[in-house]
């Protein structure tokens, strides 16, 4: 069991411990451009280099996206539901519940489990949760739609432009293949430094609500997952990418989603907190079981 899971949990929790201390000791640490490097370099980077070395679209890529549309979907539909009942606000909580961590974890767990294939497959579900989060996730929060964040978002153009690479046949200059590479290496271990940095520096309001909401993300998530792999008939790491990815916490950008709208960003940032923590403690049984 060990070898199983030491090689994909150690480095995650190594890589973002490194961020958590880090902060803690007081150094140095520019959040906005490590934030901004990979938003704007960085994920559209690996989104293009990861469609490059794919070649071609699966059938099963395209049911991964599909169920990670559901996915998103459902968790807004029943999470809807069990907020009206709870007396919560839909504007502040609903995003949280929405949206899982699927960049900073879900990538990098999904990777070391099922190598570069598992990368690969991970990479279908991230693309559309970024999609969706960056234009339902606002227009939730706000209650406005807004055309200029979603043409500002550059891992929507990186797909836009993977996909046409791949559907055209198009092989673009070797020039630029090294140089995505390139760049999309420091992708995931920015990431899990911004995350454990991220976590060291919010500030936790209101414990036992936000815990609350956390585990329900980590639940709901992987309910609907386990539900869509057997409804598409995912099996081997397709299903395991498929439950890993929509069973992450809370997404760490719906805490700017916060600030920005002012939806309660304390509150948001202790649902941040709790379902990371909790899904550290959970992660073993996880990965035994997509194993």
């Amino acid at each position: 069991m060990l070898e199983q899971l030491v090689p994909v949990i150690a480095p995650v929790l190594v890589a973002a411990g490194i961020g958590f201390g880090w902060a803690r000791l007081g150094r140095p640490f520019d959040t906005e451009l490590i934030t901004s490097l990979v938003f704007y370099v960085g994920t559209p980077s690996l989104v293009l280099a990861t469609f490059i070395k794919l070649g071609t679209i699966s059938a099963t890529f395209a049911e991964l996206a599909l169920a990670a549309l559901l996915s998103i979907a459902l968790c807004g539909a029943i999470g809807a539901v069990i907020l009206r009942a709870a007396g919560l606000s839909l504007r502040t909580y609903l995003p949280a519940l929405m949206f899982a961590n699927t960049g900073n974890l879900g990538l990098p767990l999904s990777l070391f489990a099922f190598g570069e294939p598992g990368l690969a497959l991970a990479i279908a579900i991230f693309a559309v949760n970024s999609v969706v989060q960056m234009t339902v996730g606002p227009l939730i929060a706000s209650g406005q739609a807004s055309l200029r964040r979603v043409t500002r978002t550059p891992v929507i153009w990186a797909v836009a432009l993977a996909v046409l690479l791949v559907l055209t046949g198009t092989r673009p200059p070797q020039w630029f293949v090294n140089t995505v590479q390139l760049l999309s290496g420091m992708t995931i271990p920015l990431m899990l430094l911004a995350l454990g940095f991220s976590l060291a520096r919010l500030k936790v309001k209101s414990l036992g609500r936000s815990a609350a909401i956390g585990a329900l993300r980590l639940g709901l998530g992987f309910g609907i997952a386990l539900a869509l792999a057997e409804l598409f008939g995912f099996t081997g790491a397709t299903r395991g990418v498929l439950i890993i990815q929509c069973s992450m916490p809370v997404a760490v950008f719906q805490y700017l989603f916060a600030q920005m709208y002012n939806r309660s960003p304390e509150e948001i940032a202790g649902t941040i907190v709790t379902s990371t923590l909790l899904s550290f403690v959970t992660l073993p049984a996880l990965l035994l079981f997509v194993l």
